[in-house]
């Protein structure tokens, strides 16, 4: 079987987003200051061949780890469709 992954790598929280922070800025400068905090990540939609859920979340656990993310920078979410 096929599935649909979705990892979403964030940096974590302790740690200063420049992106976030410069998205902010530019936020603030178009009259948007409603918007209290911005942080930038990614979402990586993978194709997974498995034979169950629980070993697609493996596979893909597997490349968060490996190449998706960054463990002393980045956190991520896995979400099996």
């Amino acid at each position: 079987m096929t599935f649909a992954v979705q990892v979403k790598v964030m940096p974590l929280k302790e740690l200063l987003d420049p992106q976030g922070k410069a998205v902010m800025g530019g936020l603030g400068n178009l009259g948007l200051q409603a918007i209290q905090d911005v942080r930038i990540g990614k979402n990586i939609s993978l194709q997974v061949e498995a034979n169950s859920a629980d070993e697609a979340r493996a596979i893909a656990e597997q490349a968060a780890k490996k190449l998706l993310a960054n463990p002393v920078m980045e956190q991520f979410e896995i979400s099996v469709n």
